[in-house]
């Protein structure tokens, strides 16, 4: 039945993917409540990192869990598409639906294009398509954080040995390749963060906040 993907399927999980990805969960939550714009707030990024910047952890969380959890579903409704079918079928689809869902939060229609910086939804799309990269990245994530209190440095370390995780775990290729994928993108989004980092200047978790992580 699945000798291969057909084209309805491929962009069924392309588009419904972007879309998914693309529901601004932070604008959404600071707006139902009661919070403002968190475009008007400090950076004026969607992330949870900035809406925690209005005072309310509970919308933060729910920004958290959102965008997380969007990337998840993504890769989820991908795979009960294709559970018929065989590994490496099922892999293309769940790693084009989830790169899909990690472009729309980083470019989302809704909102002109200016979405988020994806550390969250990247986290989120990994553990759904293969939970022990997601979870050998998190503890990355976690060590770096812990060692260096810098956020962004975290994020970016996590990001660039996902793809590793990958194949030290023995998941298939297209896993590799989404994970390659979203790991230059936040690279890409997190060059204001890079260039501070290079000059020393990025704020450590927990101190002064006078540049936005």
């Amino acid at each position: 039945m699945f000798e291969s993907l057909n084209l309805v399927l491929t962009a069924a999980a392309v588009i419904g993917g972007y879309l998914l990805g693309s529901i601004p969960f932070g604008v959404i939550a600071t707006k139902l409540g009661g919070a403002g714009d968190v475009r008007s707030i400090g950076s004026g990024n969607i992330g949870a990192t900035n809406v925690l910047r209005t005072g309310r952890k509970d919308l933060a969380l729910i920004t958290l869990l959102g965008d997380g959890g969007k990337g998840a579903v993504a890769v989820f409704l991908a795979w009960l598409a294709t559970r018929d079918a065989d590994v490496e079928v099922q892999a293309t689809l769940t790693a084009l639906a989830g790169a899909s869902a990690f472009l729309g939060h980083l470019f989302p229609v809704w909102l002109g294009f200016k979405g988020g910086k994806g550390v969250a939804t990247f986290f989120g799309t990994l553990l759904a398509a293969a939970w022990p990269v997601g979870l050998l990245a998190g503890a990355t994530w976690l060590v770096v954080a812990f060692l260096f209190r810098i956020s962004s440095l975290a994020a970016l370390v996590a990001a660039a040995l996902a793809p590793v995780f990958v194949f030290l775990v023995g998941r298939p290729e297209p896993i590799a390749l989404m994970a390659f994928f979203m790991a230059i993108l936040i690279y890409v989004r997190h060059a204001p963060n890079i260039r501070r980092l290079l000059k020393g200047e990025e704020p450590r978790i927990g101190g002064s906040k006078k540049a936005d992580a």
